[in-house]
């Protein structure tokens, strides 16, 4: 059974892009996998190294990932800084990663230009910090989007040159979990063809969100004025409330929809009204998880606890197993 490590940044909740995106294919992959999910607290100090409440960050995005499905009995779940084998693999890559290699990252280029008074070390070394979260476990996959795959392929580097500088065959060299045609890109109620609640988070429609306010959302989402001739080409904006409609409504009631629209009969308040109804009915039990887990801090502190001694589990033989690699010996 191959060992997958994927990391989960404390941003907040969940909207529906995610779950059809990325989440839905993890809920698979944790019963068909050796899965280490993670939520990454250390890397959010990056770009937001004085939160206002980190540890309501951490667990919000805790609860939304177990109310989505994601089973503490089938994968390890743990917070980063749970685990502090994690920092000192961290420390122990970064003696051998170079500053013209680390200034070279896409993403560390752009963090410099959108954070210009914040160009912090950890921005720099957050490519070994990466690595050090998937290589800690020894993990062979990692589920990496567009924006991640430089990082992969410096991990595979930082790999590649341990095992070499030491002579050893220690780490596997991890790849990119495919998931092939399985995911569903969800657009945002702004016209914009992404659910993104970094651009506009009130195109999103986020998984505890109450049934009244996705009505309103819904209601106010972006549109036109109607198609002036039969199958006529849609806009964006009409486009996306189609392609929403296609995952949480019945075949029958996109159909519908679509003939009223190729016939120039649609009347686009109906058709939000409907899709609202539609997304309350398949939010609700995932609104229901969300509210009823944010009340039991017992179980969460069990469900990070337990998490944490699996991942310490792993991380300190990953360590112990280094240490000795490298040459550190007690007297």
């Amino acid at each position: 059974m191959e060992i997958v490590v994927s990391g989960i940044r404390p941003t907040g909740d969940l909207h529906l892009g995610n779950y059809f995106g990325a989440l839905r294919n993890f809920l698979k992959m944790q019963h068909q996998n050796n899965c280490y999910f993670f939520i990454a607290d250390y890397h959010s100090l990056t770009t937001h190294p004085t939160p206002e409440d980190l540890h309501g960050n951490v667990k919000r995005v805790l609860v939304n990932y177990l109310a989505a499905g994601l089973n503490p009995d089938a994968a390890t779940v743990y917070i980063q800084s749970d685990v502090p084998e994690v920092a000192e693999l961290y420390l122990l890559l970064n003696m051998n990663a170079y500053v013209g290699e680390l200034e070279r990252v896409v993403s560390f280029k752009e963090k410099i230009r959108k954070q210009p008074n914040n160009v912090n070390a950890g921005l720099l070394t957050y490519p070994t910090l990466m690595a050090a979260d998937i290589i800690i476990h020894r993990a062979h996959k990692v589920p990496v989007g567009k924006d991640q795959e430089q990082h992969l392929e410096m991990t595979r580097n930082f790999v590649n040159r341990f095992n070499r500088m030491y002579n050893v065959d220690y780490f596997p060299e991890p790849t990119a979990y495919n998931f092939g045609e399985e995911l569903i890109k969800i657009p945002g109620l702004d016209g914009s063809t992404k659910m993104s609640k970094s651009d506009n988070e009130n195109s999103c429609i986020f998984l505890g969100d109450a049934p009244e306010l996705i009505r309103k959302k819904v209601m106010k989402a972006v549109s036109d004025q109607g198609p002036t001739e039969p199958n006529q080409p849609k806009a964006q904006a009409v486009e996306n409330l189609f392609n929403i409609m296609k995952v949480v409504s019945t075949e029958d009631t996109y159909a519908h929809f679509s003939d009223l629209y190729n016939t120039c009969q649609i009347r686009y308040g109906d058709m939000k009204k409907q899709l609202a109804e539609d997304i309350v009915i398949f939010t609700t039990p995932f609104r229901e998880k969300i509210l009823e887990l944010s009340a039991d801090n017992e179980y969460l502190h069990k469900v990070a606890y337990q998490g944490a001694e699996k991942a310490r589990e792993s991380a300190s033989k990953t360590i112990k197993e280094v240490r000795e690699i490298i040459g550190f010996k007690p007297f």
